[in-house]
């Protein structure tokens, strides 16, 4: 019962900082071109030789 005091405040805690933190992504544009991320990995970029 007495882990449950340090736990609950804890869990809270990361809780809305994550909620912070996402919407601190949404409002810096983060989401906004999830098809182009996905894209990029499959693109294969070769280094021209000098």
């Amino acid at each position: 019962m007495s882990g449950l005091v340090i736990l609950i405040p804890v869990a809270l805690f990361m809780g809305i900082c994550g909620l912070a933190f996402f919407f601190w992504a949404m409002r810096h544009d983060q989401f906004e071109d999830l098809d182009g991320a996905a894209q990029r990995v499959l693109i294969d970029e070769e280094d021209e030789p000098s």
